[in-house]
């Protein structure tokens, strides 16, 4: 199945930081927790250089990897930017030596 690394911030453009609550930030890492759960997130991580994720996703095709990312509630309210998306293969010089 093929991997995509996602980098997410929150829209502080657009919204202040008080306009992302612990009950919506408490929302957001449960849906984060049930795409963990199914496969779909395969790792996740904090960024250090904004509020925000560094997220390796699991999906077929860029267009579902996307959908994923949309489903979550901060990009439904649109407060989530989406700094990166880009497929991901395995290293080749971790492979068989020929």
């Amino acid at each position: 199945m093929p991997q995509f690394i996602a980098a997410v911030r929150r829209n502080l453009d657009r919204f202040s930081a008080s306009d992302f609550t612990p009950e919506l930030l408490e929302e957001e890492a449960e849906r984060a927790r049930q795409l963990y759960a199914e496969g779909i997130f395969r790792q996740m991580w904090g960024r250090a250089d904004h509020p925000g994720a560094v997220i390796l996703i699991e999906a077929g095709t860029p267009d579902e990897a996307q959908a994923v990312l949309a489903s979550l509630p901060l990009a439904v309210r649109e407060m989530l930017s989406l700094d990166l998306l880009t497929p991901v293969t395995p290293y080749r010089g971790f492979g068989p030596r020929g």
